[in-house]
């Protein structure tokens, strides 16, 4: 996933505005115009760093004349301690900027560190890590490219770029296969359809409709195991609910091409980043 520019400014310019407002009373009031100063950005605990540029944007958008070093790339492992990279401008925008970039550096550098995490549980076998809609309202962008940093791999934009027929959609239709022809007569372009199933007689009804990706939600490892088996290529599957990082390996051993994990966005630690005025 390629962030565009104008998805990053929209994010930083409506960040910016919520927390400035009128003004940063106590820095307009405490350092004059004309001060500058450098700071630097500091790992605080071992991660993977995304975001950097991003974080670079939003003191541009304080002073055009801000500077840059890097000392680490985006997608690189940080130990603690690390010094990631240094700014220089005015002393004003370094602080009224201070928060707003490190909010984004730090929830960025979290959900990347966490897909890290998970992507090198299921190293050697078949497995991707996929990403969710479980993002911050507003943020969904940045947080799946986040992801993409971290190793993982995107799901679904949104409700527009594919068809996902979950639990809900199929208790409306009456059935997976009322559902995927309904949808199929009505589409107009080519676009994949998966359908979310609860157990192994769904799985045999989503086959049969020749859907393909089939989601097994919430099935046992026994269960996957069959389902996996049941498939037989004839789809792409994916794993979802109950995993975490206790439980991804076995799940990526039944053979399942892609594992979803919304903890990647929906509950992630923020990585800890400080900025220092030096």
């Amino acid at each position: 996933m390629i962030l565009q520019k104008k998805e990053i400014e929209r994010v930083i310019i409506t960040a910016l505005k919520e927390d400035i407002s009128t003004g940063d009373i106590t820095t307009d009031l405490l350092i004059s115009k004309r001060q500058k100063a450098k700071a630097f950005f500091l790992a605080k605990e071992d991660g993977i760093i995304a975001g950097l540029h991003i974080a670079k944007i939003v003191f541009q958008k304080l002073d055009k004349t801000v500077s840059w070093k890097f000392f680490m790339k985006e997608g690189e492992h940080v130990a603690a301690g690390t010094k990631i990279a240094e700014v220089s401008g005015s002393l004003r925008a370094l602080l009224t900027g201070e928060r707003t970039a490190l909010n984004i550096l730090q929830r960025m550098s979290g959900i990347a560190t966490a897909t890290s995490n998970y992507v090198a549980l299921v190293k050697e076998t078949n497995a991707k890590i996929l990403d969710t809609r479980k993002t911050v309202p507003g943020l969904r962008m940045l947080d799946k490219y986040a992801v993409k940093i971290g190793g993982g791999t995107n799901h679904r934009i949104g409700l527009f770029d594919m068809v996902l027929i979950k639990d809900n959609h199929i208790k409306a239709a009456g059935d997976i296969t009322t559902a995927v022809s309904t949808i199929r007569k009505r589409l107009t372009k080519k676009i994949k359809i998966e359908v979310e199933t609860r157990n192994l007689e769904e799985v045999r009804e989503a086959l049969s409709c020749k859907v393909e990706i089939i989601m097994l939600d919430n099935m046992t490892i026994a269960e996957m195991k069959k389902a996996v088996k049941i498939i037989d290529g004839k789809a792409a599957v994916e794993a979802s609910g109950n995993v975490n990082l206790k439980t991804v390996r076995a799940i990526a051993k039944t053979g399942v091409d892609y594992i979803s994990v919304g903890a990647l966005t929906h509950s992630v630690k923020a990585l800890d980043i400080s900025m220092k005025i030096l």
